[in-house]
């Protein structure tokens, strides 16, 4: 076991770099790269020599990136174009808002689970066939669409909040429920719908399973059966699945931020993209990036928690 831990750390550190060079290379070779923000015919040519030694943009593009990681290893990811503040601080302060929505939508989305569950235990029953109805429209639409056209149609009688996490007088706990209420459904529609199929699916096929048929043969419970010996190895291919949606929950604020006026750290990237403040592009995808490696690395690790059977050898 500490084997397979020393090595999936060590491949996700790679993969990590890996990541870092992508991110670097695009955002410096593209057009409009950094160094286009300083090409104004206004700016004295000494002054402008000063802004591009400032940010090290004078220097080689190697020097440039082994400059950056050093600096991202001591959370130092540089100072934002657009204000000169340090993009850190701008990032820590959309953290709260990011974490209240995107787990807000997990927790909502683990809700799949019983779903898929039901649909199973009730297979060609009516719960089942509503289950697969959903996850098919579900599938078919985009959700932050989905999410826009409510705030269309209810706009003009008020039922939601057309943005933001709160009222502008502050309001209290019920008034930040209330904006978080549909970003937070529409965020979690992924969860029911993935969590849903593949627990529906695991569930259908444990259930056929010889030891599964042994036990009810051994008079176990139905109750016993299903939820001790069935449900426990069916979950076991959701792991991965839970380990990819929390990362999934936080990359995937970009869109839901943008479209609720959510100020969080998805609205910050498409700020920062607009603004072509690169220095908080990148962090950003640095960002998002570990936080699906860590989320993969979890759920490898797991599998060993909830099935002694496996060994990492």
């Amino acid at each position: 076991m500490t084997r397979f831990i020393l090595r999936r750390v060590i491949q996700s550190f790679f993969l990590l770099i890996g990541i870092t060079v992508l991110t670097f290379a695009i955002i410096h070779l593209a057009p409009g790269g950094p160094a286009t923000l300083l090409e104004d015919p206004n700016i004295r040519p000494e002054y402008l020599a000063q802004i591009r030694h400032d940010y090290g943009l004078d220097e080689p593009l190697p020097i440039q990136y082994v400059k950056w990681v050093g600096s991202i290893a001591r959370l130092n990811f540089g100072r934002s174009f657009e204000d000169n503040r340090p993009v850190l601080d701008k990032i820590v302060e959309r953290v709260p808002a990011t974490l209240e929505l995107s787990l807000a939508g997990f927790l909502l989305g683990l809700f799949g689970i019983p779903l898929g569950i039901q649909a199973a235990l009730h297979r060609g029953g009516w719960i089942d066939n509503l289950v697969r109805i959903f996850t098919v429209v579900g599938q078919a639409l985009p959700h932050w669409w989905l999410g826009l056209m409510i705030l269309v149609f209810t706009a003009p009688y008020g039922i939601f909040p057309l943005g933001g996490m709160a009222s502008p007088d502050g309001g209290g706990l019920l008034d930040r429920l209330h904006h978080l209420l549909l970003p937070a459904v529409i965020g979690s529609m992924s969860g029911w719908i993935v969590f849903s199929r593949f627990v529906r699916s695991e569930m259908l096929e444990v259930l056929q399973q010889d030891y599964v048929r042994t036990a009810r043969a051994k008079g176990l419970g139905e109750t016993t059966v299903r939820y001790r010996h069935a449900l426990r190895n069916a979950l076991l291919p959701v792991i991965t699945i839970l380990g990819g949606s929390l990362a999934h929950f936080f990359s995937g604020a970009v869109l839901f931020e943008t479209v609720f006026s959510w100020p969080g750290m998805g609205r910050l990237a498409v700020q920062a993209a607009f603004r072509r403040d690169y220095p908080t592009v990148m962090a950003l995808a640095v960002i998002f990036s570990g936080l699906v490696i860590l989320g993969n690395l979890l759920a490898d690790l797991a599998y060993g928690f909830v099935d002694p059977r496996i060994r990492y050898d």
